[in-house]
């Protein structure tokens, strides 16, 4: 019999591998500036180390300060999905720890990235699991529902569907269509020659500068 308390959807279909290993080697800021500027997540903490992160949404829906729907999607997830859950951004209750982490890790999770609090940072840090967090309570879950699995949610204002692909690393979090993939990558890469470009100007040490004067021109100063 169904539960009317609980949504679940199937586990959408992971990125392709190729798409995931060019994503390894492009930085968010280039990701985020090829979308307008407008789409990403600037409000959360990493809490691991430095390991980029780069997947699939797996996208959960809680209760604020309850788990419940996060053990079932742990079983559902396959490797290369990331765990995006929309808790809320309540931050009395921790939704994942330790345990959570090593069973997804086993589960081969690309990492996660909760609207709410984790604990256990120690752990996240010394495994270097990607993990980011609208904070951190040593206080534990509920695990009573209702809740919904792979269905669109909000993280720090930005809507994430399931099937998105996700990319953090140290300066954030941007997520978009996989359809976008490609054009954004192509575009990214666009970018960073340009960077490229004007560091080489840069090193030249003169006061003036073409990337400069580009900024400036139209203002007349």
């Amino acid at each position: 019999m169904s539960n009317p308390a609980f949504t679940i959807n199937p586990a959408p279909q992971v990125a392709e591998a190729g798409v995931i290993e060019a994503l390894q080697s492009i930085v968010v800021s280039h990701l985020s500036d090829n979308l307008q500027r407008l789409s990403g997540i600037t409000g959360l903490q990493r809490i691991h180390g430095s390991r980029k992160l780069v997947g699939t949404a797996f996208t959960v829906k809680t209760r604020p300060g309850d788990n419940l729907l996060i053990y079932k999607a742990l079983m559902m997830m396959q490797p290369g999905h990331v765990l995006v859950v929309d808790g809320g951004g309540e931050t009395s209750n921790a939704l994942v720890g330790e345990l959570i982490m090593l069973y997804a890790q086993q589960r081969g999770c690309a990492g996660f990235v909760v609207d709410a609090a984790v604990r256990d940072t120690a752990a996240f840090a010394q495994a270097d699991f990607p993990c980011y967090a609208r904070g951190v309570s040593h206080r534990g879950p509920y695990k009573s529902g209702p809740g919904q699995l792979n269905v669109p949610v909000s993280v720090d204002g930005q809507v994430i569907h399931p099937g998105d692909i996700v990319v953090g690393d140290e300066d954030g979090v941007v997520c978009f269509a996989q359809d976008r993939a490609q054009a954004l990558i192509e575009a990214a890469r666009k970018t960073a020659a340009v960077e490229d470009g004007i560091k080489a100007e840069i090193a030249n040490g003169r006061v003036e500068q073409a990337w400069l004067a580009k900024v400036l021109g139209p203002f007349d100063l």
